[in-house]
């Protein structure tokens, strides 16, 4: 039942998000390739997987931190608001919801790997499996 509750917070937050109009939001969807580009020239950036603990085994990306989506909320004093953060799921749906999230918050440099691990994976770009 909480994951249920915590699912409609972050669907109305992002349903919030885009129904106002007068809202900029700071988050941007970016690309696998965009991505690459932009760890590369931020060495402090904040990577966040925001799935779960059984996706996050199976392949993640090399320095991410896990907090799956369900518990974001209750973590968010992990997230610093002082680095470029770049978050991402499977496919890039949870992340954005997570992305408007911070956005709400007052976090500058959001970015949301819109096409999520998998998209980073077809590129050909690394990842890791295991325990971290």
């Amino acid at each position: 039942m909480f994951r249920s509750l915590l699912k409609c917070f972050f669907l109305a937050i992002l349903a919030t998000s885009l129904l106002t109009t007068t809202a900029i939001a700071a988050m941007q969807n970016i690309n696998a390739l965009n991505m690459q580009k932009i760890m590369k020239q931020t060495p402090d950036i904040y990577l966040l997987d925001v799935r779960t603990p059984g996706e996050y085994q199976q392949k993640r990306i090399k320095g991410a931190r896990l907090i799956p989506i369900d518990q974001v909320q209750n973590r968010i004093n992990e997230i610093p608001k002082n680095r470029p953060i770049i978050v991402y799921c499977e496919t890039g749906v949870r992340s954005a919801l997570v992305g408007r999230y911070l956005d709400q918050l007052g976090y500058q440099s959001v970015y949301n790997l819109g096409q999520g691990i998998m998209g980073w994976q077809v590129r050909g770009y690394p990842i890791e499996s295991g325990r971290p």
